[in-house]
């Protein structure tokens, strides 16, 4: 029987008290956060309950504490910013369950809102343990997830709540899971996928399923060396993995019988020493010497890239293309990140260093989609189910 997803305008949520997953991991330096652009994603969710005199008591995870009490990874400084940002107290407890809790909640009136301390300070969390799903179930009437970073992890406050309580997907949950659906599914074509960052080895398997449904694959970053040694090119001191050349040659070989296009570097910028502002060149691929190493990918590569998405009308992009953390070595990336932002095109962006470019670059808001799922993204466009995706579906007729 097929299933779709609950969504959150499915639930009556007024005058109710709402238990709401979010994923708060954000960057914290010295009790700030540096990016608060995951606290952001959730607004519409949260504003939603809060005008129609919903209870919300919202609930996140900060950081691997390992099942203990982390000072430096409490949820206070997290409170202060959303108080800002939904112009109204967001009141604090000192733990997630328990009776301090269990009063906060209780005391907490239509429109207001509580948020609880980090759920991995207990290790039952992470467990998945039945007894803490329920002591967090306690504390509301209705369940709303919208955690989508999360969802690909079986736990307590993400998977175990969701049969305890009427849930639903948050807002961003269900923009999340619709909108890599629609790659999966029905793209418009051409359809091309850029794929970065440092190795082939931890993005294999979404490789394999992209290349079943796209057009055109461009490579860069790190993993765009190991693809060229399997090519026969000499690296010099790049990244390569070579125990997984022969998947590299495989994967090749894979893409050009499915005819799918794939793009590899042919240039690059080069340096003797990594850090940044390091004495560079630009490069021709069989021109890399034997003391030197890839950083980023040459403009003749960022002319062919944008060639190719010029063609195209459905983009997928995830993985920098160059050491994009060290200028100027971010340059690939970043043109790579104007063109792509220019397109007349469904356009997607996905995993947490792609994300932090685009926005760096101050171009998100030009993308049909900006993934705050990381690494949940991935696990969703390997086409594996995510436990937390698959707790808010219901059977349709």
């Amino acid at each position: 029987m097929p299933s779709r997803l609950r969504t959150l305008n499915e639930l009556d949520a007024s005058g109710k008290r709402v238990l709401v997953r979010v994923d708060y991991n954000v960057p914290m330096n010295d009790g700030a956060m540096s990016d608060d652009s995951r606290l952001r994603a959730t607004l519409p969710t949260l504003q939603h309950l809060l005008n129609r005199r919903a209870a919300v008591v919202i609930c996140s995870h900060l950081g691997r504490p390992d099942g203990k009490v982390v000072e430096t990874l409490r949820l206070a400084p997290i409170a202060r910013r959303l108080s800002q940002m939904l112009d109204r107290p967001v009141a604090t407890v000192s733990d997630c369950i328990g009776p301090e809790v269990e009063a906060a909640v209780a005391a907490l009136r239509p429109g207001q809102a509580l948020l609880l301390e980090n759920l991995r300070f207990h290790p039952e969390e992470e467990r998945n343990d039945p007894v803490f799903a329920r002591e967090l179930a306690a504390l509301a009437d209705l369940y709303v997830n919208d955690a989508f970073a999360a969802a690909h992890r079986a736990h307590a406050s993400t998977e175990g709540v969701a049969h305890l309580l009427p849930s639903a997907a948050g807002f961003l949950m269900e923009k999340e899971v619709s909108s890599l659906s629609r790659l999966l599914q029905e793209p418009a074509r051409p359809f091309a996928t850029i794929i970065g960052g440092a190795k082939v080895s931890t993005k294999a398997t979404v490789l394999e399923h992209l290349l079943q449904r796209v057009d055109a694959l461009l490579v860069g970053g790190g993993m765009a060396c190991t693809f060229l040694a399997a090519e026969g090119y000499e690296m010099g001191r790049s990244l390569v993995e070579k125990e997984v050349l022969p998947t590299a040659r495989d994967f090749i070989n894979a893409a050009r019988q499915r005819g799918v296009s794939l793009l590899l570097p042919s240039d690059a910028v080069v340096v003797r020493e990594l850090k940044a502002h390091a004495p560079h060149e630009t490069v021709g691929i069989a021109e890399v010497a034997s003391d030197q190493m890839m950083v980023d990918i040459g403009p003749d590569t960022v002319r062919q890239f944008r060639e190719m998405l010029q063609r195209s009308r459905t983009v997928f992009w995830n993985g920098p293309l160059g050491v994009f953390e060290m200028p100027p070595f971010d340059q690939g990336t970043r043109l790579v990140a104007e063109a792509m932002a220019g397109l007349d095109a469904v356009t997607m962006v996905g995993g947490g260093e792609t994300v932090a470019a685009v926005e760096q670059a101050g171009l998100a808001w030009r993308f049909t989609h900006v993934s705050t799922g990381g690494g949940a993204s991935l696990e969703f466009l390997e086409g594996r189910t995510l436990p937390g995706v698959a707790a808010l579906m219901q059977a349709t007729t």
